[in-house]
């Protein structure tokens, strides 16, 4: 190893360093030349760089990039040199406090500051959040992901991915920070509502939907060498693994899962997602699996994730992960033995400054680190920017910038997909209101004159709350009064000096700079309606006054006895279900009650309104245990967190313009002590509690319908089905009732004698299927064999003969169908083999 070391280094000795106008003035070298493949153009540029120009590759900017800001977010070319005098990987969240035009602005100065400052003129990747949406301001608002999940619809994510990556480009972004493929097993995590719920097939199938609206749909005769289009960005795999089952649903903490359940459950989606649709970056998770943190995981990062799934991306840690290698899982003495740790295992690149990875030089130059390594995760970055034809790219246009984000287009994408998202969980004829009945409506909640975003939010061009939008379906026909009827949490943020206050011209002061920052959020949220961002970056959170709810109460408690009907909005807020990313940040909870307030508040409010409608509406980011609610209030919608059209789509959902659709992606536990609670668990986990039912409150899968299906003539094509081959089931689906509408068809299967547990129900497939009143569908699903593979008891995937059994509901608790095929002769591996993803047809029939 020291001769290999030794050798590169004499040969990096060797480079004539030339200034960057040199360059430009010789000929075209390989590098340059679009004509070549990106394999030649990068082995090209990798033999011309020196040490420094690698590491540099290997890092982003983030906090380091204020500094290159002045007053205005102008980019500054002397801090540019001082900074990234080699060049650099990344430049993170350039977007941040900027309008779409002062990102283009900033992004199109700094990639010409790297062409033409630096010797290679390497252009940088610019990295950015887009958990729900683009995350910039101006940019268009989808629901959050578990809403997004609620539709249950993979070419609607398709799209908002589509727009999402179109929206970033239009700015000079290039790489995004999702999606998440977090399996999520525990709702007290307070990250849950950044996932698409507990099914790994569920998952698995809008990830790899998300992935296409990305990056584009992937091409066999081009591998991963597939050049991305100007309207399409990297995609980041978020995070690998277990994240979404931590230890008591504490973030970061360990995620205790055996082997088997880890490859069966937790990394199906990954898996999915690299081999279906070519996922070109994934970041490990801060939590570690049997003693072992994802970051210096290398019999996951390399052996399962490159050699076994055949991965050719790149592998980029999460923000401050590996110092916190050192700093919280307790393993290294210094942040150079961490770099080196996470280096070795697979990590190609260190966000969001350049802390750990720098020190690698050192190693490398004694000898204690082979140059080849840095080289290899070198080349995993100088492909994708190859890739992305950020060496040809031209400046993006400025003024096209701020046309493209929140256009009107995308505001009717975000309204149709929240539509779809909203789950109807109880109606007891409640739904839909009947607007010519109401002549005063009482909106009362928390929050229901405020749109309510999630995390990972920006604050979009415009936004439409609760209060407001039934204001305009109720324009002319009605009243419409608010009544808050109570906090959640105190908005302290207001309070702080830095937000209220702040106004710095001092471009050196980074502290400045942040509190122009949090005064610039704070007059952009009372503008657009919405105080999501704030809430979920401001590390207090305080909890409200109860004298003062109090008086809010009785406020609400009075407009309920005059109106004629009552939407009733509550549930949580960003400052109290978030990510817990610091000590002093925290996000998760012990509990999925509504706070006491809100549950006197129902209460109340119900015995007030009498017999008149009382509509619940959940706006919320994960599930909630609600008690008496569940069985006294007449009608209870899940609303999560909609997006900037929140209001518009409500409305239209509660006065029955758009009949619901949406179903849980995860289960509603009755409380937090019948956690875990996930539909797909094994046989002998169900014995029962002492006095109190294991029964979820809403199961997976569930949600109601203004109208009625009926499920009929189920078949399958053959009773015994061949390893290798697929079985087709069908079966007709009516609209029975008087409504048009869209059921979320589920096909699940159960193996019942198996050489090894398997889970009592397994989703293996699903189709949304809109009917006009009256009219029929007949559904086909090609069920491949190899997609019921699982590992056996020496970690080999199995396809095992026998019995099978089908089921085909509306949930996963209503099951309509039930039927039986044949897995005839075993197959001993099907590692290469193994199936991911069913295909289904609906062919339509006269209403």
């Amino acid at each position: 190893m020291r001769k290999s070391i030794l050798s590169a280094m004499s040969a990096a000795a060797s480079i004539t360093v030339l200034s960057a106008a040199a360059v430009a003035a010789t000929s075209k070298l390989p590098y340059q030349d679009p004509a070549r493949s990106v394999t030649e153009r990068t082995e090209d540029l990798l033999k011309r760089m020196t040490l420094e120009e690698k590491l540099a590759q290997l890092q982003s900017v983030w906090h380091q990039r204020r500094q290159m800001e002045d007053a205005k977010l102008k980019f500054i070319p002397e801090k540019a040199a001082s900074l990234m005098p080699h060049g650099i990987g990344h430049i993170a969240r350039p977007s941040e406090f900027k309008t779409p035009q002062q990102t283009a602005e900033f992004n199109n100065a700094a990639q010409r500051w790297l062409r033409e400052h630096t010797r290679l003129g390497i252009p940088a990747l610019m990295h950015e959040e887009a958990l729900h949406g683009y995350v910039a301001f101006d940019a268009t608002s989808f629901p959050q992901a578990m809403a997004l999940a609620s539709s249950w619809s993979a070419d609607d994510v398709q799209e908002m991915y589509s727009v999402a990556a179109r929206e970033m480009r239009a700015t000079g972004a290039h790489w995004a920070l999702a999606p998440v493929l977090d399996i999520a097993r525990d709702p007290r995590w307070g990250r849950i509502e950044e996932t698409m719920g507990e099914d790994p097939y569920l998952v698995a199938t809008l990830g790899i939907a998300a992935i296409r609206g990305l990056q584009g749909e992937p091409t066999p005769e081009h591998g991963w060498d597939q050049r991305f289009a100007n309207d399409k960005v990297v995609a980041t795999l978020k995070h690998l693994t277990g994240h979404g089952q931590p230890q008591a649903g504490v973030n970061t903490a360990p995620a205790h899962i055996a082997p088997r359940e880890l490859a069966e459950v937790f990394l199906t989606p990954f898996e999915a997602a690299v081999k279906l649709a070519h996922a070109a970056s994934i970041m490990p998770s801060y939590n570690e699996v049997d003693g072992l943190p994802s970051h210096i995981n290398q019999p996951l990062l390399r052996d399962i994730v490159r050699k076994q799934w055949g991965f050719q991306g790149a592998v980029v840690s999460d923000y401050f992960a590996i110092q916190e290698l050192r700093s919280r899982h307790q393993l290294y003495a210094n942040d150079a033995e961490a770099a080196k740790a996470a280096l070795l295992a697979g990590v190609d690149m260190e966000t969001p400054d350049p802390k750990a990875y720098p020190l690698l030089a050192e190693q490398v130059k004694s000898g204690a680190l082979d140059i080849a390594v840095i080289d290899d995760a070198v080349r995993a970055v100088l492909r994708l920017k190859f890739r992305l034809g950020l060496f040809e790219q031209q400046e993006v246009v400025v003024a096209e910038a701020d046309q493209t984000l929140g256009s009107t287009k995308s505001r009717q994408l975000a309204q149709s997909i929240a539509e779809k998202s909203i789950v109807l969980l109880k109606n007891d004829a409640t739904l839909p209101l009947d607007a010519s009945k109401i002549r005063h409506l009482a909106v009362i909640g928390p929050h229901a004159d405020e749109t309510l975003l999630g995390g990972y939010s920006s604050i979009p061009r415009q936004t439409v709350n609760v209060l407001q939008g039934l204001q305009q379906k109720l324009k002319g026909k009605a009243k419409v009064s608010f009544a808050r009827g109570a906090r959640i949490t105190e908005n302290s943020f207001l309070q702080t000096k830095s937000a209220a206050t702040a106004d710095s011209t001092d471009t050196s002061s980074t502290n400045a700079l942040q509190a122009a920052a949090a005064k610039a959020i704070q007059q952009r949220s009372q503008h657009a309606g919405t105080y999501s961002m704030l809430r979920w970056n401001h590390d207090d959170t305080v909890a409200a006054d109860p004298l003062e709810n109090a008086r809010l109460r009785a406020e609400a408690v009075a407009l309920a006895k005059t109106a004629d009907a009552v939407v009733l909005v509550l549930g949580e807020n960003e400052g109290l279900a978030r990510e817990a990313w610091a000590d002093k940040h925290l996000g998760d909870r012990t509990t999925l009650e509504l706070s006491a307030d809100q549950q006197l508040l129902a209460a109340q409010v119900q015995a007030a309104a009498g017999d008149k409608p009382v509509v619940l509406v959940l706006s919320n980011g994960r599930p909630l245990t609600l008690g008496s609610l569940a069985s006294q209030m007449p009608a209870i919608v899940e609303a999560w967190y909609l997006g900037q059209e929140t209001g518009t789509a409500l409305a239209n959902i509660l006065f029955g313009d758009v009949n619901p659709s949406g179903k849980l992606p995860l289960t509603f536990p009755r409380s937090a002590g019948h956690i875990p609670s996930f539909y797909n668990h094994k046989a002998s986990s169900s014995r029962g509690y002492l006095h109190d039912d294991i029964s979820p409150l809403y199961p997976f899968g569930h949600g109601l319908s203004y109208t009625e299906f009926s499920y009929s003539d189920l078949s399958i094509s053959t009773p015994d089905v061949a390893a290798g081959a697929e079985a087709l089931i069908k079966f007709q689906l009516k609209n029975s009732g008087k409504r048009a509408g869209t059921e979320v068809v589920q096909l699940y299967v159960q193996d019942p004698v198996a050489s090894l547990t398997r889970p009592v129900q397994q989703l293996v497939g699903f189709a949304r299927v809109s009917l006009e009143p009256g009219q029929t569908a007949r559904v086909k699903f090609a069920l491949p064999v190899n997609q019921l593979a699982f590992l056996d008891s020496q970690m080999r995937w199995v396809v095992e003969p026998g019995e099978i059994r089908v089921m085909i509901g509306s949930s996963s608790a209503d099951l309509r169908l039930r039927g039986v095929f044949n897995i005839a002769g075993a197959v001993t591996d099907v590692s290469a083999a193994r199936a991911l993803q069913s295909r289904v047809n609906v062919s339509y029939g006269s209403p």
